[in-house]
């Protein structure tokens, strides 16, 4: 303003009469949060005293930028003094807004731009939109405003504009603003369902009021008004885009904001209910019958939580932050007061109870749906009309929009097994099963008791359920979200949205139980038979269906407790087998069966195939055939149910083999005499393979070898390291890499005289060229070379490309020749990324002595990190231990690296002092490049 303008009246006697007044059940008192009284004299002063509209705006900002700090201050020290209470934080940062963005209104039209006599075309009004117009704001939460003006924006509402949005820049608020007229909004808003969205959760702030109840009306009448239906099917279409795009599952990282079962989701469902109900709360949807009272408090429950862990990310970040990444889930607990109970970390709990409140948006979801679709005002879904089986629905039940419903509702509950026969029907008919249904369900869990559980009937139901239909990985996760699985099988409960904090589990425990049962079920169903023939195989034939359900259903059962998993899981199906109906030789193969679930994957993935005594260990402890094929289905099925990228052609191979070397074992027995014939066999291979060689160079290379190298490398290997020692000098060093599509890795194959530590040079040059090892063997030879092969793959866990091998040969043959110093190189690549120090992975050393004929069996199960194969091999080779064979297991950010060696004399480890002085160096070794990572 200029010095002359006159001040009104009311400015000086009333200063806080343009502050909005502050909501009830902020987090904190609002004077804490913005004085009014004291602000607002400050700015009328401020604006009075000031000599131009420059240092007017300079004035003003500097006060609300105190004030705002001040605020935001306030706010976060609230919340962290009450860390759940979320509704109040988000009240109380959507407050501070209003008092900024009010403050540079007021400044603007009363100040800088002031009209004595506005025409009717300089009007203006102020509105907040989307997140911050339905009065919800994180702490990082953008601020969206319309500048709504009655025609074409004249000169004066283009300055007053200007001049507010350069204060709130000022401020370093982030701020997305539109200038529009009523006809531009009901024009963009008919094309566009964002900025529908938008509009449907405006909210006056300051200006002109009339204009803003025109904009009201005119959406209302000329927009809304029925178009329900094209919104809703809009709106579902953006979810279900939305789910792809984040994943359809419950995943173990999940965007709060837009993920299954996130903020956005509930969003949705509130602005789908208030577009058809006209609601402006959720508690109006009671009134409406669309919830109960139970749900609502869901629905506030659900809100409360995934507010309060947006807003912890926020203020953890002091930037904007969605994604509930592995170090940040660490973060979040401690500060929202999670504790270490029970053998889980503080950060389990906490993503259980994430989980469970996702569930809960998605039953909510559903509840609604189906009103609506009862009120005709959804569509039932597409591939469900075209696609689902027509068959005659049972006496007690009806169709009701396409879904499966209960007749009478009193009938129903008189007899308690229609608690689960109403899944089985859902099955056998295709339908889906009715919300009311569902409500009705969950209202009376309680008749599911212990009398029930023990009733013939009702097992012969469940597991009915399972095995008769084809798809029972859909009754079991409605079975599981309604609370029934829990009910009918009670230590289940606790791994219901257990979160299993590794890199390794893409999914809470509960739902890997439904994908392994899913995997099961695709077999069956013949639709992996080109990528599972042996499981596809082994399932043709007669096998206990029956066994394998319960098994796969009670495998991880046990998880989430201080003791062994697979040991504990066995104790309660000892427990629950009998009670589904198994008998007691039945019950006996599932225990087995939970208690040894982890032992084929651990021998196919840890141990040496080769070594004869892996598979004669493996034979005794399976016994049966019938045991190995039951194990062999719930193992492949297991890892499949893991994650979506963990299965691949290599634990395929590896699975492979082991049971077909297993099967042979049981049909012929494992006596020496057959180890000689395959390695005579493997010889006859290989002259096979080299039919243009002279007799006298092949007879030379059959006879350099000894048995183990026959055993542990296929025709192609050889074929290869033959073609490498041929010729050989004693200073040669020659290197084969060729793509391994059976094992989805790159084979190294390296011949070289053999010398001590070559095993530590040969992974300290593949480390440097930033190769991961997944895989190795070496052997040496009877006339003193080494014979190495490692297979290998990219960082991103993919064979290296072929345009690559060459400069990848080059580099490797520099390390070898001295050229790089790898320990030295080693330290500035051993760096863990920061989303990987959350995690704990205890160090286990391990020495076993029966698990090999010739060989002590080294197996060190520890973080993975860069460099580790080649700090270990190093630490071995330099107290003089002759590596044999490595076998590489990893698990997300955990790895297995089991060592099969001599001592120099070429003996076992049998010393225990001697396998303590190992097992401290081993530990140096890991500790020391632990500290380089996390430096």
């Amino acid at each position: 303003m200029t010095q002359h303008q006159e001040v009104s009246e009311a400015q000086v006697s009333k200063p806080a009469a343009f502050l909005p007044t502050p909501p009830k059940d902020l987090i904190c008192e609002p004077d804490l949060i913005f004085d009014r009284a004291q602000m607002g004299a400050a700015i009328v002063a401020a604006c009075r005293d000031a000599e131009d509209a420059r240092a007017t705006r300079s004035a003003v900002v500097g006060l609300l930028r105190a004030a705002r700090s001040r605020g935001m201050e306030a706010i976060g020290a609230a919340f962290e003094a009450k860390p759940r209470e979320a509704r109040p934080m988000t009240r109380a940062y959507t407050w501070l807004t209003d008092c900024l963005v009010a403050t540079t209104h007021y400044v603007a039209t009363e100040w800088l731009h002031r009209l004595a006599t506005p025409t009717k075309g300089e009007r203006i009004a102020l509105l907040a939109v989307g997140g911050y117009g339905r009065g919800e704001m994180a702490p990082q939460s953008d601020v969206d405003l319309l500048f709504l003006t009655p025609y074409k924006i004249t000169g004066w509402a283009e300055s007053v504009i200007e001049s507010m949005l350069y204060m709130l820049w000022d401020l370093r608020m982030k701020v997305g603003h539109s200038s529009r007229t009523v006809k531009d909004c009901l024009r963009l808003a008919g094309e566009d369902y964002t900025i529908r969205t938008a509009l449907l959760e405006q909210r006056f702030l300051a200006g002109h009021r009339p204009l803003a109840r025109e904009l009201t009306a005119t959406l209302e009448s000329q927009l809304f008004h029925g178009t329900e239906k094209e919104f809703i099917e809009a709106k579902l279409l953006e979810r279900d885009e939305r789910h792809i795009k984040q994943g359809q599952r419950y995943v173990v990282e999940p965007n709060v904001k837009e993920g299954k079962g996130g903020l956005r989701d509930l969003q949705s469902l509130f602005w789908i209910a208030k577009y058809v109900y006209h609601v402006t709360s959720a508690k109006d949807l009671v009134r409406h019958k669309v919830f109960s009272q139970e749900e609502l408090e869901l629905f506030q429950k659900a809100e409360n939580f995934l507010w309060a862990v947006r807003a912890h990310l926020h203020l953890i970040n002091k930037r904007p932050m969605e994604q509930l990444a592995f170090d940040m889930q660490v973060s979040v607990a401690e500060r929202m007061g999670y504790v270490d109970k029970g053998g889980r970390r503080a950060v389990e709990h906490f993503m259980q109870d994430y989980f469970r409140n996702a569930t809960s948006v998605g039953d909510l979801t559903r509840i609604l749906l189906s009103k609506l679709e009862a009120e005709h005002k959804k569509s039932a879904p597409l591939m469900e009309r075209l696609f689902r089986r027509r068959r005659k629905i049972k006496e007690g039940y009806a169709e009701v929009h396409n879904r499966l419903a209960i007749a009478d509702e009193k009938v129903f509950l008189e007899d308690k097994l229609n608690m689960l026969r109403l899944f089985e029907e859902a099955l056998r008919t295709g339908l889906l099963i009715h919300p009311d249904a569902m409500r009705l369900v969950t209202a009376n869990l309680h008749l599911i008791d212990e009398d029930m559980r023990t009733n013939k009937e009702a097992q012969r139901i469940f597991l009915g359920t399972l095995l008769k239909h084809g798809n029972p990985e859909r009754a079991l996760r409605r079975m599981n979200e309604l609370g029934v699985l829990s009910a009918f099988i009670p230590e289940f409960e606790p791994i219901v949205a257990m979160m299993q904090f590794n890199m390794y589990h893409s999914y809470t425990v509960d739902e890997h139980t439904i994908q392994v049962i899913s995997n099961f079920a695709q077999i069956e169903r013949k639709e992996l038979i080109e990528e599972l023939p042996l499981t596809s195989e082994i399932l043709a034939r007669k096998i206990n269906r029956k066994v394998l359900m319960v098994a796969m259903l009670l495998h991880d059962i046990g998880k989430g407790r201080d003791i062994d998993h697979s040991i504990l899981g066995a104790q309660i199906a000892r427990r629950v087998a009998p009670r589904l109906g198994l008998n007691k030789e039945e019950c006996n193969t599932v225990e087995w069966l939970v208690r040894y679930h982890l032992l084929m994957s651990d021998v196919a993935q840890k141990r040496d195939m080769s070594d004869e005594r892996t598979i004669r260990n493996f034979v005794k402890a399976v016994k049966t055939v019938e045991r190995l094929d039951l194990l062999t289905v719930l193992t492949v099925c297991d890892i499949r149910g893991v994650g979506p990228d963990v299965w691949n052609n290599w634990k395929a191979t590896l699975l492979r083999k082991l049971y077909n070397l297993s099967k042979a074992a049981f049909d012929n027995g494992l006596e020496p005499v057959g180890l000689k014939n395959r390695n005579t066999a493997a010889r006859k291979q290989l002259r096979e393979a080299l039919p243009d060689w002279p007799a006298k160079a092949l007879k030379q290379e059959t006879a350099r070898h000894y048995d183990p190298y026959w055993q542990g490398l296929p025709t192609d290997a050889h074929k290869i390291f033959a073609k490498l020692l041929r010729d050989i000098s004693d200073d040669e060093i020659r290197i084969d890499l060729q793509p391994d599509d059976d094992r989805d890795a790159t084979r190294v194959c390296f011949a070289l005289a053999d010398h001590p530590g070559i095993f530590s040079r040969l992974a300290g040059a593949l480390a440097l060229v930033g190769a991961n090892v997944v895989d190795a063997r070496t052997y040496t030879s009877k006339d003193g070379f080494a014979t190495a092969a490692f297979w290998i793959q990219d960082a991103d866990e993919h064979p290296y490309e072929a345009a690559r091998l060459p400069r990848l040969s080059k580099m490797i043959h520099r390390t070898l020749k001295g050229e790089v110093v790898a320990s030295e190189e080693m330290k500035s690549r051993d760096v863990l990324k920061k989303r990987e120090k959350a995690f704990r992975v205890p160090t286990t050393i391990t020495f076993d002595n029966e698990g090999s004929e010739i060989y002590t069996i080294i197996e060190v199960d520890t973080r993975d990190r860069p460099g580790l194969l080649f700090d270990l091999t190093r630490t071995l080779a330099d107290s003089n231990v002759y590596i044999a064979s490595a076998v590489i297991a990893t698990y997300g950010e955990q790895v297995v690296d089991t060592f099969y060696v001599k001592d120099m004399f070429g003996l076992k480890f049998h010393a225990e002092g001697k396998q303590k002085l190992l097992e401290k160096r081993l530990r140096d070794a890991i500790a020391k490049g632990a500290e380089r990572a996390h430096s």
